[in-house]
């Protein structure tokens, strides 16, 4: 078994593969390396791997989703197309199994998000470094990559803080820039213009969003469930549902942070982007017509907001019903264009997005790896030889609920396969690839 953690560094050789990052990209990909008889160092600058994945889902780690990969690769957008291959090949059923038969259990209890049964994403990190123990992987902590070793059109190693590395394969699994306080640097990128890749420049996704109404702020800390928001301007407009948030600067909760990579992408082009809130996405603008006119026959002496805090937080019932001109009318007193106004708001809440917390909070990256100068069979650069890319390091996103995880599992697992296997000599000078590589 090869040494782990801080400490001398592991000596490799030219028949080795360096993954660079102790994230789930880099130590699936790790595994699946060491699967096809190759020895493999894991370069990981925090003292400890994993540290992002031990914080997902707040530390339950939504690894997955219950979405076949069709499903799930639309959710990704106007990359998703390139991340079928490696979902294909390690997929959520093969996660899952693959977990399972390392004593680490998964269920959905919504039908849709995977979580560890134990709702502990340590059971997750610790049963992907015993498989890399197992392995024979040496995961050196400590070690921040600063360089790439290049010779001839191709990767020969890496230059680390602790000293030079050979590697006739490296993967970079790097991760983005968010979270830096978790091991986000950028680094990644770094590494991937030196080998001639261009990197469409990154902005905070999965963030909360910071918005120029104040008013809102009275409501800060309330939240519902089933809202829908849509952010941007014509031709550049995206739209999620699920749960909303206030706070004290703007906006969060799923439907916002899923909406929040756009956001960031049109904020690096004007100064604010316009933000429309149904805060029932189930109820249309007639139904809640329809509802005040029940509301007016059946309950006309109640006041209008009493009634909505049955449907809404009651801090946020009378913010609305306040921007709305109906304060604190009764119903059967509530005049048509205050009703029409109400009804708007309710369906079209107008926001105005002017920043986003920022990479210090972004759970994920939006940007990247350009696609292009990678082959989505293999996650192979095409322009330098011997280099591979896994994870948020490229330019593709997801949304919440388990997209990024995945990805991130299944292209580290897709280009730890495809690194070539290692060699042995048989009698006589032949050589012939050993075998392995399946979980």
């Amino acid at each position: 078994m090869h040494p782990a953690g801080r400490g001398a560094l592991y000596s490799s050789g030219m028949g080795d593969v360096i993954v660079v990052g102790g994230g789930p990209a880099g130590l699936a990909a790790a595994i699946a390396a060491a699967g096809r008889g190759t020895r493999v160092v894991v370069c990981e600058r925090l003292p400890k791997p994993g540290r992002k994945l031990l914080a997902s889902g707040g530390g339950r780690c939504n690894l997955t989703n219950t979405l076949a990969p069709d499903a799930f690769v639309a959710r990704l957008g106007r990359h998703g197309r390139f991340a079928l291959p490696a979902l294909e090949s390690f997929g959520a059923k093969r996660l899952r199994a693959f977990l399972l038969e390392r004593g680490v259990r998964t269920e959905s209890r919504d039908g849709l998000r995977v979580y560890p049964s134990s709702d502990r994403s340590a059971d997750v990190l610790a049963a992907l470094l015993r498989e890399c123990a197992k392995r024979g992987v040496a995961v050196q902590t400590g070690t921040a990559v600063a360089g790439l070793e290049l010779e001839g059109g191709r990767v020969t190693g890496v230059v680390t803080t602790s000293g030079p590395l050979a590697a006739s394969s490296v993967i970079v699994a790097a991760g983005g820039p968010g979270y830096p306080d978790l091991g986000g640097t950028g680094d990644g990128h770094t590494l991937a213009r030196a080998a001639g890749h261009a990197v469409r420049t990154p902005v905070p996704a999965l963030v909360g969003i910071t918005t120029r109404e104040t008013w809102l702020r009275e409501c800060a800390g309330v939240s519902v469930d089933g809202a829908r928001v849509t952010a941007g301007v014509p031709r550049k407009r995206t739209s999620a549902e699920g749960e909303f948030l206030v706070t004290h600067a703007g906006v969060s909760g799923q439907a916002a942070l899923d909406v929040s990579g756009g956001v960031s992408e049109l904020l690096e082009e004007r100064s604010d982007v316009p933000l429309l809130v149904s805060l029932v996405a189930s109820v249309g603008r007639a139904d809640w017509g329809h509802e005040l006119d029940r509301w007016r026959a059946e309950h006309g002496r109640r006041s209008i907001a009493a009634l909505l805090s049955e449907r809404l937080p009651r801090s946020l019932a009378r913010a609305v019903c306040s921007r709305a001109g109906a304060g604190d009318a009764r119903a059967g007193h509530l005049s048509r264009s205050a009703g029409e106004r109400l009804a708007e708001l309710l369906t079209a809440l107008p926001l105005t997005a002017v920043g986003t917390a920022g990479f210090a909070r972004a759970m994920v990256t939006r940007g990247g790896v350009e696609l292009a100068g990678v082959d989505p069979r293999t996650l192979a650069s095409r322009i330098t030889a011997g280099l591979f890319f896994a994870g948020e390091v490229l330019d593709i996103d997801g949304p919440s609920g388990g997209f990024n995880l995945q990805w991130a599992f299944s292209s580290g697992w897709l280009a730890g396969e495809s690194v070539p296997p290692a060699q042995s000599r048989e009698p006589g000078g032949t050589a012939t690839a050993q075998n392995g590589g399946r979980a």
